[in-house]
């Protein structure tokens, strides 16, 4: 049956309560990492961008495409060189900016927006995942490379930053669509872009110097908060906004509590409700299609139980993490602990080996899906299963 361990672990452990063994360690964590990378760095076009999707029982390429999750492909692999430099992932993440960069727009005020390919509209979202990339990316000590490269880094950066600072509409949070022509905003907003954008101006703000951005990132989130966590739980308790908007809010409010800045600790006390939340409203240990997003979250909320001392908040999610990820590791293609259905696969199946299904026994291996999982891998490696370090309190 799969998924049998984690109906076993449930039904005989308790892990709301913080009851649980620890089945996961870093040797396993290390190995789905290493494959994950490389089925990201193995799926990288000539061009930069990544395939899409990829059916590997059909051995067959999906037509579709998506600027967001293309992004999102580049942040998994600026994320992986910001924990681990190496050079075969630096050549990759250079070739994914370049791309964007190339297929990208500069306003006459300086704003600069992702064109991407026979896409007429643009997302916020794109161009706060492209931040992201670039900042990740900026964040490695560079010293082995030329001075003017990393200013032409810089200043797109920059660029991307302006669009988003220029971008927020009046109730505080983004609109969710540009011209792709001219990088006017306009739209709705989006929980996801809300959040994706909030995350790119907090890490800019604590890690490369844009500390002028700081007021504007703290209403932002208060903005976000209000509308996209208390207005929408109150309007339906497991909201499919709140949900959208989970595990990039978690991200950034982490980033913000413990930047020291004045009066933001506060936001800790956010990733924390947050966290009881999508595991005792939302259920994301009993949910059907893949959840690697929701770790993306809850990791950090672990990691501010540890700082705080907060031994229950930190035992119920070790339990959380340990049972999901395990779960989660299990539609691994040809991982450590793929199940039966993802063990078929022929060790040199170069585009298959290391990507994530979004289902137990679906053969889509989807760029987003593989991003975000490995994402909460490279995340219980620094702060659930730390070398030397038990993760239960």
């Amino acid at each position: 049956m799969y998924g049998q361990s984690r109906w076993i672990r449930l039904v005989f452990e308790n892990p709301t309560g913080g009851q649980c063994a620890r089945h996961l360690d870093r040797g396993v964590l290390d190995t789905s990492l290493e494959l994950g990378k490389s089925f990201l760095l193995n799926n990288q076009k000539p061009e930069g961008n990544f395939n899409y999707e990829y059916d590997w029982r059909a051995r067959s390429l999906s037509a579709d495409d998506n600027q967001v999750r293309q992004a999102g492909a580049a942040w998994g692999l600026a994320l992986i060189y910001q924990d681990t430099p190496s050079v075969d992932v630096e050549s990759a993440v250079i070739k994914a900016l370049d791309f964007f960069d190339r297929h990208s727009v500069v306003s006459p005020n300086g704003t600069r927006c992702i064109a991407y390919p026979n896409s007429p509209l643009g997302t916020t979202g794109t161009v706060a995942l492209v931040a992201l990339a670039n900042i990740e990316y900026l964040r490695v000590p560079h010293a082995h490379q030329d001075r003017q490269a990393t200013k032409r880094r810089e200043n797109a950066l920059s660029q991307y930053l302006a669009y988003l600072v220029a971008a927020i509409n009046p109730d505080g949070l983004w609109y969710g669509d540009y011209d792709a022509t001219d990088c006017r905003p306009h739209g709705a907003h989006s929980p996801y872009s809300d959040g994706e954008a909030l995350l790119a101006l907090a890490k800019a703000a604590r890690y490369l110097g844009y500390r002028d951005r700081i007021p504007l990132v703290v209403k932002a989130a208060h903005a976000g908060y209000r509308l996209n966590v208390q207005r929408a739980l109150a309007e339906h308790p497991d909201s499919d906004v709140t949900k959208g908007y989970y595990q990039w809010s978690s991200m950034a409010f982490f980033e913000i509590a413990t930047s020291g800045w004045a009066s933001t600790e506060h936001f800790g006390d956010h990733v924390m409700e947050l966290s009881d939340w999508m595991i005792d409203v939302h259920h994301t240990l009993w949910r059907g299609r893949n959840t690697g997003y929701a770790y993306e979250g809850l990791i950090h909320a672990y990691e501010l139980a540890r700082r705080r001392g907060d031994k229950e908040h930190q035992a119920k999610l070790a339990c959380t993490i340990d049972i999901g990820l395990e779960y989660l590791l299990e539609w691994q293609v040809g991982g450590p602990l793929a199940n039966r259905f993802a063990r078929r696969v022929s060790h040199d199946h170069r585009l298959a080996v290391g990507g994530i299904q979004n289902l137990p026994h679906g053969p889509g291996l989807r760029i987003d899906v593989t991003q975000h999982q490995m994402h909460a891998i490279l995340l219980a490696r620094r702060y659930v299963y730390r070398e030397g370090a038990a993760p239960w309190p």
